[in-house]
């Protein structure tokens, strides 16, 4: 499998936003997991940060037996939120971070080293982390690893997303058809496509929205949130659960289409093609990744029947995207401004950044594709919220 893709964003170093380069090493002869006693680990933990922002280089020394997989944790005394990552998967609860192979570098030989990056947000950043432990046992010389917490259970988005200008469960809906925050629309044209409140299908508690799509170009059938996200930023990010019954067809379909005033009210839509989720801009009809076996491979399907986890984030300043289905980051989802071959570079041919408007959940057709769609435990605003 070909590496990720290099971080999402990419910020400007300004005077004002001076950076700071801390680079923090930890080494001792402990046993890790499956090694044998005179094994050890070495991280070198390289950050730069920015106002409200941060990037980390990890590089991660192995010595003892050969490791057929890692898991490398660590403790964050501030309020650092992890919302990117590049090869590795990187995930956190609370103020524990969990970094865990990709599929092409859990082999690590004795001596070997092995490099990953992440990027996230602050407000009161706290002190760079030194309590690193490697599948479970200390890199820091005491032989304890670091506190964790049990994996958080799906809470009610009111509990979890702040000030978020989409914060959505649907419990308040009362009638069968989509009212309040929420209105049916079909922006070009409409057909048999509806959209209802469903009491039987739900993620989180009782209730979701449910879309039944039809295939066919004047099918159009959204349910649009109120929320004005003009201001949502510099970075928007989206967190919905998405549940269809068919599989993403040959033609192009969307279920999340966002009005862009880049764009001029034309669309920055997410759906699929090829059988894979995919982007696309509705002005040049542009599609990240570039439908070619290369980049429709380094996509993912939307699995059917089951509720999945599908979260994004735009940066309105800089050609940066990115793309995670159940936590899990899509190589071809992601644009960070340098083209890669059949990736991503029709979709950087156009270099004006994304200014989403309004959140739009439904189903638009372009060819073949009927399916139906349940969207629950939405939230959009300009800080992220994992799965």
């Amino acid at each position: 499998m070909p590496k990720l893709l290099p971080r999402l964003l990419r910020r400007p170093w300004t005077a004002a936003a001076a950076a700071l380069a801390l680079v923090i090493s930890a080494f001792v002869a402990m046993p890790a997991s499956g090694a044998d006693p005179a094994s050890g680990c070495r991280v070198d933990y390289t950050v730069n940060e920015w106002t409200g922002g941060y990037s980390a280089q990890v590089r991660l020394t192995h010595t003892g037996s050969a490791l057929s997989g890692w898991r490398l944790t660590w403790t964050y005394d501030g309020d650092r939120q992890v919302t990117s990552a590049w090869n590795a998967t990187v995930t956190q609860t609370g103020h524990v971070v969990t970094a865990v192979n990709a599929d092409w570098n859990g082999e690590v030989a004795d001596g070997g080293s092995v490099d990953f990056g992440l990027q996230g947000t602050w407000q009161s950043a706290g002190h760079a982390p030194t309590d690193f432990a490697l599948n479970g046992v200390s890199c820091g010389g005491d032989g304890t690893s670091p506190p964790t917490t049990p994996p958080p259970t799906t809470p009610p988005p009111s509990a979890e997303c702040g000030d978020a200008a989409v914060c959505e469960d649907f419990e308040d809906q009362t009638g069968p058809a989509p009212a309040g925050n929420w209105r049916f629309t079909a922006p070009d044209c409409q057909g048999t496509g509806t959209a209802a409140v469903d009491t039987e299908v739900a993620h989180s508690g009782t209730r979701s929205l449910r879309l039944d799509g039809r295939a066919g170009y004047c099918n159009h059938a959204f349910v649009a949130a109120a929320a004005d996200l003009s201001s949502v930023g510099p970075v928007l990010h989206l967190r919905m659960w998405v549940r269809h019954t068919t599989a993403l067809p040959a033609a192009h379909v969307t279920f999340v289409s966002m009005p862009d005033s880049s764009q001029g009210g034309k669309a920055l839509r997410i759906g699929g093609q090829n059988g894979a989720l995919q982007w696309n801009r509705e002005s040049d009809d542009a599609t990240l990744p570039a439908q070619s076996p290369v980049g429709v491979g380094l996509s993912r399907p939307l699995p059917t029947d089951s509720w999945q986890c599908v979260r994004f984030a735009i940066d309105t300043t800089a050609p940066g995207l990115d793309t995670w289905l159940n936590d899990e980051q899509v190589p071809g989802l992601h644009a960070d401004g340098v083209p890669t071959q059949d990736v991503d570079q029709q979709w950087l041919s156009r270099t004006t950044p994304p200014r989403p408007v309004e959140l739009r959940l439904g189903w638009e057709s372009y060819g073949t594709g009927d399916d139906t769609l349940w969207f629950d435990d939405v939230v959009a605003g300009s800080s992220p919220v994992g799965c």
